[in-house]
């Protein structure tokens, strides 16, 4: 599922600015990143299933390695997890209204938070 609304897709932010701000709204960036792209997951685990919030984004600028990148966010998916194959995000899959709820505020707390940030 694709978060489309949110006006987060193009947002570009510096990747330190992102490191501390994601973790304040449960995303992690763990070990998805490489020199050029990152991703911050929220995994949620409910009777449903495990599903993952992901915000992806890529380095515009600077190298993500040396901490010293400007990151270009991508449109924020929900996907669902199927062990062993991994996490579809199709249009296929269904989520709980709850969940798509509680997914919504924190994208759009944490656009508000990088508007702020950014004097928008």
């Amino acid at each position: 599922m694709k978060f489309e609304s949110f006006g987060l897709e193009n947002v570009t932010a510096d990747l330190n600015r992102l490191d501390q701000l994601m973790p304040e709204h449960g995303l992690v960036r763990a070990e998805q990143w490489d020199y050029e792209r990152v991703s911050y997951d929220r995994k949620f685990e409910l009777k449903e299933g495990t599903f993952y919030l992901r915000v992806l984004g890529h380095a515009v600028e600077g190298d993500v390695g040396a901490h010293k990148a400007v990151i270009k966010l991508l449109t924020p998916l929900l996907g669902k997890h199927y062990y062993p194959h991994g996490i579809e995000y199709g249009e296929g899959e269904s989520f709980p209204a709850s969940l798509v709820q509680q997914c919504e505020k924190i994208l759009s707390d944490i656009k508000a938070e990088l508007d702020q940030f950014s004097g928008i």
